[in-house]
C-alpha cells in the first residue's frame, strides 16, 4: 500500500490582464470574451493552491517542507507576477492569451522545473471565489 500523501500550499497574487485574440477584431473578441476583452485590462485577487503529492521522508516526515514551498512560489510566482500587468509585464505571456487557463500551465512548468520529479505537482488557480481551473487534471 502506498503512503502517499498530498500537501497543500496556499499564496495569493494580484495582477491585470486582457482576454483578447490579436487576429480577431475587437467584436469578436468581445462577442467571445464580454467585459474581458476591454482594451485597458481589468484585475484579479488570483489565489493559488500548490499541491505536492509524494511520501514523506522517514527522516524528516515531510513530504516537501512547506517553508521550501513557500519561498519556491514567493521566488518563482509571485515576483513574477504580483501587482503586473500580465499581458504587458511578463515574458511569459507575451503571444499567449493570460486566460485563467493558460496561467495556471504557466505557473505549473515554472515550479515543475523547481520540484523533484518524484513528487506529483497540480496547480488550483482562483480566479474570483467562485471560478477556478486545476492543472493537471
Amino acid at each position: 500500500m502506498s503512503k502517499k500523501v498530498a500537501v497543500f500550499r496556499k499564496e495569493h497574487f494580484n495582477a491585470a490582464h486582457r482576454l483578447f485574440n490579436p487576429g480577431w477584431d475587437d467584436e469578436t473578441n468581445e462577442k467571445i470574451f464580454g467585459k474581458c476583452s476591454l482594451p485597458n485590462f481589468h484585475g484579479h485577487n488570483y489565489e493559488l493552491e500548490v499541491k505536492v503529492v509524494g511520501e514523506p521522508d522517514p527522516q524528516t516526515g515531510y513530504v516537501m517542507d512547506m517553508k521550501v514551498l513557500s519561498d519556491l512560489i514567493k521566488n518563482e510566482i509571485h515576483s513574477r507576477f504580483d501587482h503586473k500587468n500580465l499581458n504587458l509585464d511578463t515574458e511569459e505571456f507575451k503571444g499567449v492569451n493570460p486566460t485563467a487557463e493558460n496561467i495556471a500551465i504557466v505557473i505549473y512548468e515554472l515550479l515543475r522545473n523547481k520540484i523533484e520529479s518524484k513528487f506529483d505537482l497540480q496547480i488550483r488557480l482562483y480566479e474570483t471565489p467562485r471560478n477556478y481551473v486545476e492543472y493537471p487534471i
